[in-house]
């Protein structure tokens, strides 16, 4: 259990994803931000309507707040780190999403007396972020696969995301799909080669499943872009099966690590920020100068 001793903050604001968790996501609020008002901080909650509503709120509050809670997934997350004034405010997440890739490299617990522990003992981590066509992204950005699963998945959806809308998704997309051909610049130099699969990342993992360069830090001023061969679907099937067992780089996947990544494809290809459809290409990323302060254990 939680003790009751004081929070550190005086005025947050909780922001809920109010299909998170099918529907749990709310409950879940409710209680830490009761919570938090019995440490001593004074609390409004936010239940998102539409996206980008976060970070509407946020960035028109009339009154500074030094604490922001994020109960969803990576995309909630997001969405209040780009809405963040001051972008020093701390930050805390209860993950409720589906894939929750930063919550489970961190090891945030999807527990609300956890939740009030670190958020009244808990370090700061610092997180790189990015600017990609305009969006932030603060974990992986994706052109491919991974981005025409995301399509599909929004295109059929209706109410909360689970990872079998993802399964059935997939299937769907192997049977009519065409493997993109992507050049690549990083830092302003060309990769040599076409790629089927753009991966870019500031995690150790992605998706669930997919391990990345165990090396990899949320704050050391550069991604991570894994490159994936042309080669047809047994290329891609090889690298996402190493990855699976192994690690990323590795079965002919290649990883380069730089502050921005330009993506063009002979033909228009989707694209994915932490998890939801950004746009088509081409797409320019670049290392955001500022980072976000992230509660953790």
């Amino acid at each position: 259990m939680s003790s009751l001793g004081a929070a550190p903050y005086k005025r947050a604001v909780v922001v809920v994803n109010p299909i998170s968790g099918r529907g749990q996501g709310v409950a879940a609020a409710v209680e830490l931000q009761n919570g938090l008002r019995e440490r001593g901080v004074h609390v409004d909650m936010l239940e998102t309507r539409a996206r980008g509503h976060a970070f509407t709120e946020l960035r028109s509050l009339k009154e500074r707040v030094d604490l922001v809670v994020a109960v969803g997934g990576d995309g909630t997350l997001r969405e209040v780190f780009d809405g963040l004034v001051d972008p020093e405010t701390a930050v805390a997440l209860l993950p409720y999403g589906t894939a929750n890739v930063l919550a489970q490299m961190l090891g945030l617990p999807r527990d609300v007396h956890h939740a009030l522990d670190i958020i009244c003992t808990g370090h700061v981590q610092n997180i790189d972020t990015a600017r990609v066509n305009g969006n932030l992204s603060s974990s992986c950005t994706g052109v491919g696969f991974d981005a025409y699963t995301v399509r599909a998945v929004e295109r059929r959806r209706n109410g909360p995301i689970t990872k079998w809308n993802y399964v059935r998704a997939i299937a769907g997309e192997i049977v009519h799909y065409c493997h993109p051909k992507l050049s690549v610049e990083i830092d302003g130099t060309k990769v040599k080669g076409t790629f089927a699969f753009c991966l870019v990342a500031n995690t150790k993992e992605y998706g669930g499943f997919l391990k990345l360069d165990p090396e990899a830090k949320l704050d050391d001023r550069q991604f991570e872009v894994y490159l994936f061969p042309a080669a047809g679907w047994p290329g891609l099937i090889r690298g996402l099966v190493h990855g699976t067992l192994k690690h990323l780089p590795g079965a002919g996947v290649e990883m380069r690590r730089g502050q921005s990544v330009r993506v063009t494809a002979e033909e228009p290809c989707p694209f994915q920020i932490d998890g939801d459809l950004g746009g088509e290409t081409p797409l320019k990323l670049e290392l955001m100068p500022n980072q976000y302060r992230l509660l953790v254990p």
